[in-house]
């Protein structure tokens, strides 16, 4: 499937994965910025992108920034709708309690996945089918 992008900053890189068989596409940081212990930062990417119909994209954390430095982001996964066609920014925060993250122009900052979305139309129902969970939620099964 090709993934049309717009390059919105002349300096923006072509988002791609990094090793055959990614699923996600690399965002990279379109400025310098420096986030605090605690604070939140909208980071652009210089990119904007046109999801084909019928898909939706996910703005997914990097895995090694999180656990390494605590920059996550704040709405994970952020969604990107397919009649969307503004800027890819990334709403991240700084999970460490002392160190600040400094993010470089260029940086990987998260990842872009594109997923197949099957056409929704919501409906009433007197009751909803049974399931073997029910309605089991925060905990119920259990600490391990």
């Amino acid at each position: 499937m090709d993934l049309p992008f717009e390059q919105l900053d002349s300096g923006a890189e072509l988002p791609s994965a990094a090793h055959p068989g990614d699923a996600g596409l690399d965002l990279r940081s379109a400025v310098d910025i420096e986030v605090g212990p605690g604070e939140r930062a909208m980071v652009p990417t210089g990119v904007a992108v046109a999801i084909p119909e019928g898909h939706a994209g996910l703005v997914l954390p990097r895995s090694g920034l999180a656990s390494v430095h605590g920059l996550t982001l704040a709405n994970a996964p952020g969604l990107i709708d397919e009649g969307y066609r503004g800027e890819v920014t990334c709403s991240v925060v700084n999970l460490d309690r002392e160190q600040p993250v400094k993010i470089v122009r260029g940086d990987r900052i998260a990842q872009l996945v594109i997923v197949a979305i099957p056409p929704i139309v919501p409906t009433w129902a007197d009751a909803l089918p049974p399931s073997s969970r029910g309605d089991g939620g925060f905990g119920s099964t259990g600490v391990r």
